[in-house]
């Protein structure tokens, strides 16, 4: 059984296919299968790490974008992923796979493309409230559509509707399940103090960082703080929080990282009350897999349209409040906060929500879609 992955080149398009290979692997174990092999198309690969311990084989496959904006290489990009196709169509022949299973992005285009020219059944998963231009490209073709949000179901014509289920978002193992035992040592927490954990996307986010800092001197009088500022933010952040509390006695509350490991993550997740997040498709996933109350913090339609609609379907759950960008400010945030941890009902039934929205088994139904569908192709 060959098995071939695609999608765009952000972690929301990428860890999800880790999640899937993993529960792939497992269900084929199960069933007592052949070992599959198994190849990752994509113009780049975000981490080769996950790539190696997953025994999934890359290949590259060029893609152009096409931005929501005016842009001069808008024109050119066409060019490249027609160079892309053509290209691909070669490698995906050599390759043959038995499914493609397609995440979305501009990654992927290519790579689905190509296996409607050589008759290579696709399943489409896609992660956010309102489905990509990918998805929607490739839906008349596609055998199988996986989606995360009931609402996405709307943007799909009728004749459509009856090849899409609602699986949810997969997670990858290893962040999938909270550690709580023996987090706050791990992390050096006081064990009565309520944490946070700030989360600003994989890169990070300059604003919430900025309004983060800027509340810090409140915060750490009745919270002890996680916060990921993203790797390039880090020593600026680090070292402005160490000038804001150098004469506040409570200034170990405050632990800032630049980019927390899976193991880092599971323990925070373990150990928070609350979560301050960005929308981004993963990390809402995530969230809701811990089963946290979190604030969302999405970024501004005019940049990202998917954060925005992520958001407030999530929302429409019971399992997040959202406070927009242009709203965002240390008073509003400090106050939200304080909001939820002065009233634990509404906090607790914000985590009973998002543990109902979290679908722990999402990885698995896909992994038996693409299962079922490879072994009638190769019948």
């Amino acid at each position: 059984m060959k098995i071939v992955f695609t999608g765009g080149g952000t972690g929301g398009h990428f860890y999800p296919i880790i999640a899937v290979a993993e529960a792939l692997r497992d269900a084929i174990k199960e069933k007592k299968l052949l070992e599959p092999e198994l190849y990752f198309f994509g113009p780049s690969v975000l981490d080769q790490r996950a790539l190696y311990e997953n025994d999934i084989i890359f290949v590259k496959t060029p893609a152009g974008k096409l931005r929501r904006y005016f842009s001069i290489a808008n024109f050119f990009d066409l060019f490249k992923t027609a160079w892309g196709i053509v290209s691909t169509v070669l490698s995906l022949y050599r390759v043959f796979p038995d499914v493609v299973f397609s995440k979305g992005g501009y990654g992927s285009v290519p790579t689905v493309t190509a296996a409607k020219l050589l008759n290579i059944p696709v399943i489409l998963h896609d992660s956010d409230a309102i489905p990509g231009r990918a998805t929607l490209m490739a839906m008349s073709f596609a055998k199988k559509i996986a989606i995360s949000y009931d609402e996405a179901y709307e943007y799909f014509p009728k004749n459509i509707q009856p090849k899409i289920a609602v699986t949810g978002n997969p997670v990858r193992k290893e962040v999938r399940n909270p550690a709580r035992e023996g987090a706050r040592e791990f992390l050096e927490l006081e064990s009565n103090v309520p944490v946070l954990l700030i989360i600003g996307g994989s890169l990070g986010s300059e604003r919430i960082n900025n309004v983060i800092l800027e509340a810090l001197p409140d915060l750490v009088e009745r919270y002890q703080l996680i916060h990921q500022t993203g790797q390039a933010n880090f020593d600026s952040v680090s070292k402005t929080a160490k000038i804001i509390l150098e004469r506040n006695e409570k200034r170990y509350r405050y632990k800032p990282y630049g980019y927390l490991t899976p193991l880092a993550l599971k323990m925070s997740a373990g150990a928070t009350e609350l979560v301050i997040s960005r929308a981004g498709s993963g990390g809402i996933a995530e969230i809701a897999a811990w089963g946290k109350a979190s604030i969302i913090i999405p970024i501004p339609e005019s940049v990202s349209r998917d954060q925005r609609s992520n958001a407030f379907a999530y929302a429409r759950t019971g399992a997040a409040t959202v406070v927009e960008e242009s709203n965002l400010s240390p008073h509003i945030l400090i106050a939200e906060i304080d909001r939820l941890f002065t009233n634990p009902k509404a906090r607790n039934d914000m985590a009973a929500a998002a543990a109902k929205f979290g679908k722990k088994d999402a990885a698995r139904a896909i992994a038996d879609a693409i299962i079922e569908l490879a072994l009638e192709h190769t019948s």
